[in-house]
């Protein structure tokens, strides 16, 4: 093996066990025990090593942000695998509640304001899309042409973020939660169906 192969495998690995020992003390103890400095110590480098991969905090817990979107990403692609238009969209909505529950600190990290709203969009985007793309599909199977697509895609999102938040209420609880948000999907969708049909104009009462 080319020597700068192996050292680019070398660094990649680093960088993978750095980000790994990130997470496992995100999900853990939470955002304030997670510094350089701690993660320096759990991988068994020094600090200047970590901070050859991460200029600071702020970007190493931006990947961890990123690395929470694939997570989200790979739920919403299996979710998609349902046959069904309907149940497809509401198998989405619990996949989102029931991530935000198994992974509480790691979900707040993913939607605080401490990292840039406009990296977060950016990592966000493959997940978004897929959410997207499945709304297109369910609007084609019921005839239904929303006004605003994209704004109709931030009220499902928007409901979503809600109600998981809502799960780490002692009188929720995640399974609560999940169902809560399937209920939301339905109704938002029932209405969707009833206020804007395929030809634009109100359904008659």
């Amino acid at each position: 093996m080319p020597t700068s192969t192996r050292r680019a495998r070398e660094r990649a690995n680093t960088r993978e066990r750095i980000i790994e020992a990130a997470l496992h003390v995100l999900e853990t103890e939470g955002i304030a025990a997670l510094t350089i400095r701690r993660i320096a110590t759990d991988v068994e480098y020094s600090a200047p090593v970590v901070y050859q991969h991460f200029a600071n905090k702020d970007a190493l817990v931006l990947e961890l942000v990123a690395h929470g979107h694939r997570l989200m990403l790979s739920e919403f692609r299996r979710a998609a695998q349902e046959p069904d238009t309907d149940q497809r969209m509401t198998r989405i909505a619990s996949q989102y509640v029931r991530f935000a529950g198994e992974h509480p600190h790691l979900f707040q990290v993913m939607n605080d304001p401490m990292v840039d709203a406009d990296e977060r969009r950016r990592v966000a985007e493959p997940v978004i899309d897929v959410l997207k793309e499945l709304l297109t599909t369910w609007s084609a199977a019921h005839d239904v042409v929303l006004a605003d697509f994209d704004q109709a895609c931030e009220i499902l999102w928007g409901t979503l973020y809600g109600i998981a938040s809502l799960s780490y209420l002692g009188n929720v609880g995640s399974d609560r939660a999940r169902r809560l948000a399937e209920q939301a999907l339905r109704a938002i969708l029932l209405g969707w169906q009833t206020e804007a049909p395929a030809n634009g104009r109100p359904a008659s009462s």
